[in-house]
């Protein structure tokens, strides 16, 4: 196990990004000089972990870009700078996440520098905004426009009404309506193609049922819970009719890519509902070939995290160890028998969705100082599981 020479940094990352990304960057590019060459050189490389930033045709290295809580919708919308004769349909989403931001506009301009079939245009609202009147014009405004809705953790009750008074009445005319877990009012204006929560058998909150009876029974966190969720749906598909049941998956995969938030995710997802559900996209693509929907690409609940690393996540210290002593710190100019050893505690949502920005800052801060660094993260806000289970031996050490 992991043998500590400082204590462990927390960084529980809700509110964290921001502060962080909008006071320290240019102090850090300034510090971290003797680290920047061998991180840069090793991140450039690892293909699975590259995202779409600046230039749309281009993959580039890790990090969302951040900033999102101190922008507002304008930074926020991206509209295709040359649809040609594509369709483009308009996707209007609600989040508490600041972090799905920075997958969101990476997978929409994957979409329209790479897609023959469509284009996607996309505005997004952070749900505190919807307080702002002025937002809340716009936000109306932007719904009056759109062909796809996508909420996610609306559970404040007075914004979940505010929610529910614009889409509802809109919701028959969308060609999908996508609202991952909230709210019961809010969960029953899902729509996609004949799929709703009533197939499900919801008449309150089949959801927030399931994760109260989970936390109480294993402790599961909130991401842990949805995918046990998941799993339980394909139950409930024999029970449907056909067509039904085509659309229940759809939901389900939507669900999934949501749940994974990475731009590749979050590109897929948008990709399946236009082909399949936008109708002026449908139209266009009669006898053409639908692209084939890719699996969703989940991380596990909990795991050991390193920017630059070969592989995604590490499942143990010894596989971790094993790479960042043997290959990464000798590159980093790190000798790892004498180097302090620092945790740091990561939250899953920022690594999903690679708004990780502040954390490969602080990560090549300490390692330009000379630091092993240990990240470790988790799906929800306990995080005495995976710090018992990747910073403590079997004596408790």
């Amino acid at each position: 196990m992991v043998k500590f020479n400082a204590a462990a940094v927390a960084l529980l990352s809700i509110g964290t990004s921001a502060a962080w990304q909008l006071q320290t960057p240019a102090k850090l590019a300034a510090r971290t000089g003797p680290a920047t060459t061998p991180f840069t050189r090793r991140r450039t490389n690892v293909a699975p972990m590259s995202m779409v930033i600046s230039d749309p045709t281009k993959p580039v290295t890790m990090g969302g870009g951040g900033g999102y809580t101190a922008t507002n919708t304008a930074s926020r919308r991206v509209t295709p700078e040359d649809p040609g004769d594509r369709p483009t349909y308009k996707v209007v989403y609600v989040v508490l996440e600041s972090q799905y931001q920075s997958s969101m506009t990476a997978a929409v301009k994957r979409i329209n520098a790479g897609s023959k079939n469509m284009s996607v245009e996309c505005v997004g609202y952070l749900l505190e905004e919807l307080r702002n009147e002025d937002a809340y014009e716009q936000f109306k405004a932007d719904m009056a426009e759109a062909n796809v809705f996508i909420g996610s953790l609306i559970f404040v009750q007075e914004l979940a009404e505010k929610v529910t008074d614009v889409v509802a009445p809109l919701r028959d005319d969308l060609d999908a309506c996508l609202v991952f877990p909230s709210m019961p009012e809010v969960m029953r204006l899902n729509k996609v193609g004949s799929f709703t929560m009533k197939n499900l058998g919801q008449s309150k909150s089949v959801v927030a049922d399931f994760m109260k009876s989970k936390k109480k029974e294993d402790g599961s966190s909130f991401e842990e819970g949805m995918l046990k969720l998941l799993r339980t749906l394909p139950k409930v598909l024999k029970f449907l009719p056909s067509d039904k049941a085509a659309d229940a998956r759809s939901f389900m995969m939507s669900f999934q890519y949501w749940l994974g938030g990475s731009p590749e995710n979050i590109e897929s997802m948008l990709t399946m509902l236009g082909q399949d559900y936008v109708e002026k996209v449908k139209v266009t693509m009669a006898g053409k070939e639908k692209v084939e929907a890719v699996e969703p690409v989940l991380l596990p609940d909990k795991a050991i995290w390193h920017p630059v690393a070969p592989s995604i996540v590490f499942d143990s210290p010894g596989q971790y160890s094993e790479w960042y002593d043997k290959e990464h710190c000798p590159e980093a100019g790190i000798d790892p028998k004498t180097a302090p050893t620092i945790g740091l505690i990561l939250q899953k949502s920022h690594i999903n969705t690679k708004d990780d920005t502040h954390y490969v800052s602080l990560i090549s801060e300490l390692e330009s100082r000379g630091s092993r660094v240990v990240c470790i993260y988790s799906g929800g806000l306990d995080f005495s599981g995976p710090v018992d289970e990747y910073f403590y031996n079997a004596a408790g050490k």
